[in-house]
């Protein structure tokens, strides 16, 4: 994957079928320990990834984006 730039914005685009959440995590190991809100520690955010093929093809392949560079 290509860096990314982060930007903040107050426009959201429309939910789309074409648009996959991506979960962004600290490291490939998806595990961490759960916040006081129930998420897990290693869990940073969704990226909004355009994509020609529905979101559902990413969703049940379990595609995710990680901070890391060395696999532990």
């Amino acid at each position: 994957m290509p860096t990314v730039w982060i930007k903040p914005t107050t426009e959201v685009p429309k939910p789309s079928e074409y648009i996959y959440n991506c979960p962004l995590y600290k490291t490939v190991d998806r595990s961490g320990d759960l916040d006081s809100t129930g998420h897990s520690t290693n869990y940073i955010l969704d990226l909004k990834m355009p994509t020609s093929e529905p979101k559902d093809k990413w969703t049940k392949a379990g595609v995710a984006a990680v901070l890391s560079l060395k696999y532990e």
